[in-house]
């Protein structure tokens, strides 16, 4: 662990956040069942509600979860400096405490990786003693899974709502050239700031942000952190589950379902004692592939919420902003009033 000095560590608190005004009715995180003939309904209403669910009976094998994090254990348990051999991620390699390139930072290392089953990790994973093929394959084996399920809630939905064909939005990250990324992030204990931990101070593993991609397939070990943003302004924590898995809605399924699914805010807290190791995958489109409200869901006199834009504009552009920045932002339609 990089041991920090006092006054540097007092940049990695966060500001206190929003008192919830109504304990007694904040609500549950949707657990949706994915072998019960009634999840469409259920997934629809949850993309709608909160942008953020649970899901279970995934499809995603015990054995390929284990033997991934087990894995990347073993990387993250290295010397600092032999992990930084596979760095400063550009983007793809490993990162230490910052993230991006535009001034936030984070209690967390990560490796992030490309999601392509062709994809080379022999510049990020020599580091290893042992041959770093072992890790592509467990990665390739864990990916091919997580997209598979992300890519049949997304059909799910797309069932729900009556679009068709079925595979509007999953062709995007079943295609050769689809840009999704894959990212392991280990957030490591901080004793120093044990103290600050009782007096209510939170410490930013990752600070508030929404996805850009069309989906984000979160699965975490069995310590807590993960928090979301509430409709009123208020964070909730997200209880650790390991067997389960979370989905995101992304900033663009949100703006192809014209609003109608949320991309929430989530952030990362990070813990005085115990470590967490989380693993996403993100469903991103092709470069080249145009992003705009589906026309079948635009009804009547309603109008389009966001102008029409490629992946790459909307990469390029959300990855020079901050992090809690409104990325959608530049690209909604101003409506005369």
């Amino acid at each position: 662990m990089v041991a920090l000095s006092k006054p540097s560590i007092e940049q990695f608190f966060m500001k206190p956040s929003k008192p919830n005004t109504n304990p007694l009715i904040f609500p549950t995180i949707p657990l949706i069942d994915l072998s019960k003939p009634e999840s469409k309904q259920h997934l629809v209403k949850a993309c709608q509600d909160f942008g953020f669910f649970k899901v279970v009976n995934h499809g995603v094998p015990t054995k390929f979860i284990k033997k991934l994090e087990s894995e990347a254990l073993k990387f993250f348990s290295s010397p600092l400096s032999t992990k930084e051999k596979a760095g400063p991620p550009d983007p793809f390699g490993y990162g230490n405490k910052r993230i991006g390139r535009n001034g936030d930072v984070g209690w967390v290392e990560y490796l992030l990786l490309n999601a392509k089953p062709e994809s080379d990790y022999q510049r990020y994973l020599s580091v290893f003693e042992e041959n770093p093929e072992i890790f592509q394959g467990v990665v390739n084996d864990y990916v091919t899974a997580v997209k598979k399920m992300a890519c049949e809630i997304l059909e799910l939905l797309a069932d729900e709502m009556k679009l068709q064909p079925r595979n509007v939005f999953s062709k995007l990250l079943m295609d050769e050239q689809s840009d999704s990324v894959f990212r392991v992030n280990h957030y490591l204990p901080c004793p120093e700031f044990q103290e600050n931990e009782r007096n209510g101070r939170k410490l930013v593993g990752f600070g508030e942000h929404t996805d850009p991609q069309i989906i984000s397939v979160l699965r975490s070990n069995n310590t807590s952190g993960l928090e979301i943003s509430l409709r009123d302004g208020s964070w909730m924590s997200v209880p650790a589950d390991s067997d389960s898995f979370f989905i995101n809605v992304g900033d663009s399924l949100q703006v192809m379902t014209n609003g109608r699914f949320k991309s929430v805010k989530h952030r990362v807290v990070a813990n005085s004692t115990k470590s967490r190791v989380s693993m996403i995958y993100f469903g991103g489109p092709p470069l080249s592939e145009k992003i705009a409200p589906l026309p079948s869901l635009i009804q009547g006199e309603e109008d389009s919420l966001y102008k029409e834009f490629t992946w790459f504009e909307y990469k390029k552009s959300a990855f020079n902003t901050r992090l809690a920045d409104n990325r959608l932002g530049l690209f909604e339609k101003i409506t005369a009033t």
